[in-house]
């Protein structure tokens, strides 16, 4: 009897500490939230199996909005259910009001039946891609850090960046961007990669993911499978990328399987057709076997998987309309589906695939586990003591943003990233250089520039110059630079580069200043001394002239074979 008595204390026991008996006390309580005291996959599963088709399917939805604040459309959206909202640059020179409306939108989600908070995202990748405008920083970005090539410098970019988001509210960036610098045509991609390097892109990834998080932002690797080698832009078209299934392994694999390896917690799919691997040409967002199969699959990810924007031509295109496209989305293995524009109560996107979960199980089960795995990445995320504030406080943004201390090290990291493509004689000093035309686009380049050299004059023309200003700069430049001795100009396309091309006649010294994507500068090996930035921001501008003049050794190399 004493033998019975105690195996029964020791079941009892085990009972009450496993999961199965939390789940049948959790199936008794029909009062359950988000926020009810169960572990996570309890809870999750739980929240899933009480949700309406309604409820599940807009779980898995991220919308964006127009204008300065989110329109009634959206906060009905989130009445109903709405998993997830995003911040798109269009909206976001108030950063004040960026905060304001996100609150606005998370108070609204906490009115909810399940009390669910909000995934609330954005594109603060570093360098020219930054959403959240405003006050936040404009950073060296993704190939300066590919030149210097130290994890810690992306660290740190992460960190910093995503501290400031973190202060609005933002809880997910779509970051960081490994795709690879393969095809040098490529606008699209550009200086948001750190460079050609397959396993330096994930080393530098990983160390970029691992930054963000430790700040309290989820990142989001993107774009799943890779779009460095293709020219074309996938907001306008499908690109075709026409690798064999080696090559794809060896090189656009190898960044993901890095961050994979490092659990990263979110991958994003891209809008990229790989006809020798799929033959369907089906875009790998809306195909089952790139995400299915092979990144849960053989890659082992398990982690969330998140849609670029199916309003981006590439992905609707295909579909054929936007419905099927969603609906592609999610049987291909998508848990988060975004649209940039807001969808109507009554669109098809939602209607026609609300009515499909009705009528096919198979459709309904894939919608329900991409809820549980949505609803179980948020209370990891949000019961996970790192997590950005629901509810930002207004009147502590002007302190946390600009970052102070990003400030002191993007300068540095800037510094660390510059290359030198050709020298003749540096450096550069203020006596040697003469009388000294500076000729370029951007402020702080004529301000740097101006603090060096004592005797200097200025020739401008706006950044986003088209053919006819080109030509006019053209005609017109050759009746100053006969009074200088020394140019230096500032080239970033094409453009740019035709008008550093055309000084090449004066017989001046010349001093290229690359930024941006530096291909455009290397036509130019006549110049006396090319140095190369890959940024317009302030701090490579001031890296820059500070290389010329000799204030620091330069470290940085071009990250990826010319």
């Amino acid at each position: 009897m004493k033998k019975l008595k105690k195996l029964f204390c020791i079941a009892s026991v085990f009972l009450i500490c496993s999961p199965f008996f939390s789940q049948v006390q959790l199936d008794l309580n029909e009062d359950v939230n988000f926020w009810s005291e169960y572990p996570s996959e309890t809870l999750a599963k739980a929240i899933v199996d009480r949700m309406s088709d309604s409820e599940l399917l807009s779980q898995i939805l991220m919308f964006g909005w127009a204008g300065a604040e989110p329109n009634q459309l959206l906060f009905d959206w989130v009445s109903r259910g709405l998993g997830s909202v995003k911040v798109f640059g269009w909206n976001t020179d108030d950063i004040k009001l960026v905060a304001k409306s996100i609150s606005n939108l998370q108070k609204r989600s906490a009115a909810g039946r399940f009390k669910i908070p909000l995934f609330v995202a954005t594109d603060q990748e570093g360098g020219w891609i930054r959403h959240v405008k405003g006050e936040t920083l404009i950073t060296p970005g993704n190939m300066a850090i590919g030149s210097s090539g130290y994890p810690a410098d992306s660290w740190y970019s992460a960190f910093y960046i995503s501290r400031e988001i973190k202060a609005l509210g933002i809880n997910m960036n779509f970051a960081p961007t490994v795709d690879l610098f393969t095809d040098h045509d490529s606008t699209i991609i550009g200086t948001r990669s750190f460079g050609d390097n397959p396993e330096k892109a994930g080393i530098l990834g990983a160390a970029w993911a691992n930054g963000s998080e430790t700040a309290g932002v989820i990142p989001t690797v993107k774009h799943f499978p890779g779009h460095g080698d293709t020219s074309y832009d996938s907001h306008i078209n499908l690109p075709s990328i026409d690798v064999d299934f080696d090559t794809f392994t060896k090189r656009e694999l190898v960044p993901f399987m890095y961050l994979i390896k490092q659990n990263v917690p979110a991958v994003m799919s891209g809008h990229l057709s790989f006809p020798k691997i799929d033959p369907t040409g089906t875009p790998a967002s809306l195909s089952k076997y790139f995400l299915t199969d092979l990144l849960r699959g053989q890659l082992g990810f398990k982690g969330l998987i998140i849609t670029d924007d199916m309003m981006m031509n590439g992905a609707t295109m295909f579909a054929g309309s936007v419905s099927s496209a969603f609906r592609m989305a999610i049987e291909a293995g998508n848990d988060i589906v975004i649209s940039s524009r807001c969808a109507d109560l009554g669109e098809n996107l939602w209607t026609g695939n609300l009515a499909l979960m009705r009528r096919d199980e198979e459709f309904h089960t894939r919608v329900k586990d991409a809820a549980y795995r949505v609803l179980k990445a948020k209370l990891d995320y949000f019961k996970g003591g790192n997590a950005a504030p629901l509810y930002p406080d207004i009147n502590s943004i002007s302190k946390a943003i600009p970052d102070r201390d990003g400030q002191k090290f993007f300068l540095e990291q800037a510094c660390r990233s510059i290359a030198i493509e050709k020298q003749t004689s540096l450096p550069l000093k203020d006596f040697e250089a003469g009388k000294v035309l500076l000729i370029g686009s951007l402020p702080k380049f004529f301000e740097e520039g101006k603090k060096r050299f004592s005797d200097s004059g200025d020739f401008s023309f706006t950044y986003e110059i088209g053919p006819n200003e080109t030509q006019w700069v053209i005609d017109n430049i050759g009746k100053l630079v006969g009074g200088y001795d020394t140019l230096i100009v500032l080239v970033y396309n094409e453009r740019t580069a035709r008008i550093a091309e055309w000084l090449k006649q004066y017989n001046k010294r010349t001093v290229v200043f690359s930024i941006m994507t530096p291909t455009a500068s290397f036509s130019l090996n006549w110049a006396d001394e090319i140095l190369v930035g890959y940024s317009y921001s302030n701090y490579t501008m001031q890296a820059l002239f500070g290389a010329l003049c000799g204030e620091y050794k330069v470290r940085g190399s071009i990250p990826f074979e010319k």
